[in-house]
């Protein structure tokens, strides 16, 4: 049984598809209903637009982080897990009005979603929150996932695929928004990278990681081979020249 929903939160549209051999369709979407709740609080708990989300509050230092939701701690260790591991490279305290984890929330989010689905017993998963994907037990019909990454000039163009059975993937680039990710090092806008991808065994570090790479371009190598991030892969594509650079054991193709 197979069920495919399109969920609108985070001012873009969330795909997930979950597909179970054991459970019927009234238990695979019960189950695609209780991610999908959960994706609406994340946008009300994190989203720096509302005045009233936690994150806002946070921000203008109404609510202490001890006090917040147990997400919202979670998220603000994740995040300072991903400062440490990016020598600073990924700093959502240096963002402009405060603290900022919209560049990892969305890749914890999808994570946290396809986990809720694996303990619901949904054996195949994808959950595609903008471009972060991630991805439990293949597809469907078998095999693993095929994922295309655009290129930043023509985004109907797929210029590399990675094969992901159990993992995530996340790209960060200038595709739609333009440049928006600012540099933490300098406060101006990131000039490291085209476009970064990251592959491996979490959303949230994938997403964070990503991130970090749009800022520091080459200059990663500081920390890319870190003991810690040995399960995840790299792609980038160089702002300047247009050429690219891999590390990591996921190559792609």
């Amino acid at each position: 049984m197979s069920v495919k929903r399109l969920v609108e939160t985070w001012g873009t549209v969330v795909v997930i598809e979950a597909t179970s051999t054991a459970l019927d369709e009234v238990t695979v979407s019960a189950a695609v209903d209780e991610v999908e709740q959960f994706f609406f609080s994340v946008d009300r708990d994190f989203s720096t637009y509302k005045e009233d989300s936690q994150v806002s509050q946070i921000r203008r230092g109404e609510l202490k982080v001890e006090d917040a939701s147990e997400y919202v701690q979670q998220v603000w260790a994740l995040c300072e897990l991903s400062r440490e591991l990016t020598l600073g490279a990924f700093d959502p305290w240096k963002a402009d009005g405060g603290f900022d984890p919209s560049g990892l929330v969305k890749g914890w989010a999808a994570e946290v979603g396809a986990q809720m689905l694996v303990e619901a017993g949904v054996e195949k998963v994808l959950i595609n929150a903008s471009g972060d994907i991630v991805v439990r037990g293949g597809k469907p019909e078998g095999g693993p996932w095929n994922i295309g990454i655009a290129s930043p000039d023509e985004v109907e163009k797929y210029v590399k695929f990675f094969d992901v059975t159990d993992g995530s993937v996340a790209t960060s680039g200038d595709y739609e928004k333009g440049a928006h990710i600012v540099d933490p090092h300098t406060g101006l806008i990131a000039i490291g990278a085209r476009s970064a991808t990251v592959i491996g065994p979490d959303g949230a570090i994938c997403d964070a990681l990503a991130t970090a790479l749009m800022v520091d371009g080459v200059d990663a190598q500081k920390w890319i081979g870190r003991e810690e991030l040995a399960e995840y892969s790299f792609w980038t594509i160089n702002r300047h020249d247009g050429t690219a650079w891999s590390y990591g054991s996921n190559k792609g193709y």
